[in-house]
């Protein structure tokens, strides 16, 4: 078995491999460098280990929610590579592979930048060893809501500044991380593979689409001033 992840869903992109416990990492800063480094970056971690894009047998990739183009290159990459070959693909909520750096500490809350002055929100039970429990699912929250009371975590991990986290009431008295340990990586969804409540085997790979959370900025604009949704986005009724 020889597994690939790669996470393309904020301005770091990440790739990791697997082989007999084997691990090599890749990794590059910049959303806009995502897709011309994507495959460079692939292939480079491959060789370390001595094998080709030919030989990987499952593929883990973060599906969202994120950086809209990111994840598009990556869910583009993924489905060129895989059409008409063998292989397993598995997804994972960005904000759980960020969560699992705290893996171990109970109820992890995991945050992402949304701009526009939001973010994205999960809640995880995260005991070492066990089954992981999704407690909130991926959500997009104003800075001002509260999680809840039967949803106070024992660490907050973000791509968001310390700093800013300090302002959530919810959050006051957990433990913080923020960048970079708060973003997410490939090595560690590749944990997540096989991990009752972690990854999740895609069936129909033609079908998927990445859980983008919300449109891209360009495309948000364009339907405040058209009044309507653009056609075929993830915005639009499926």
């Amino acid at each position: 078995m020889i597994t690939l992840a790669i996470d393309t869903s904020t301005d770091r992109l990440s790739v990791a491999t697997l082989l007999g416990g084997r691990v090599a990492e890749r990794t590059a800063v910049g959303t806009r460098r995502h897709a011309a480094l994507l495959v460079p970056l692939v292939s480079e971690a491959l060789g370390e280990l001595g094998v080709g894009i030919g030989q990987v047998t499952d593929i883990a990739v973060s599906d969202g929610p994120g950086s809209f183009t990111g994840l598009r290159v990556g869910a583009a990459w993924v489905k060129g590579v895989c059409r008409g070959r063998e292989v397993r693909v598995w997804t994972a909520s960005t904000l759980l592979v960020r969560a699992v750096v705290a893996d171990g500490a109970g109820v992890v809350a995991s945050l992402g930048s949304a701009l526009r002055g939001e973010f994205y929100a999960a809640v995880y039970r995260l005991d070492r060893g066990e089954p992981i429990e999704t407690l909130l699912k991926a959500t997009v929250l104003a800075s001002g809501i509260d999680l809840g009371a039967h949803l106070v975590p024992d660490v907050v991990v973000s791509d968001l500044p310390v700093e800013q986290l300090e302002g959530l009431v919810w959050a006051r008295s957990s433990r913080k991380v923020g960048p970079p340990a708060g973003l997410p990586t490939a090595s560690a969804l590749l944990g997540l593979v096989g991990r009752a409540g972690g990854a999740e085997l895609v069936s129909d790979l033609a079908s998927w689409e990445p859980a983008y959370g919300r449109p891209a900025e360009a495309q948000a604009r364009w339907e405040k001033v058209h009044g309507r949704l653009l056609a075929d986005s993830p915005s639009s009724p499926r």
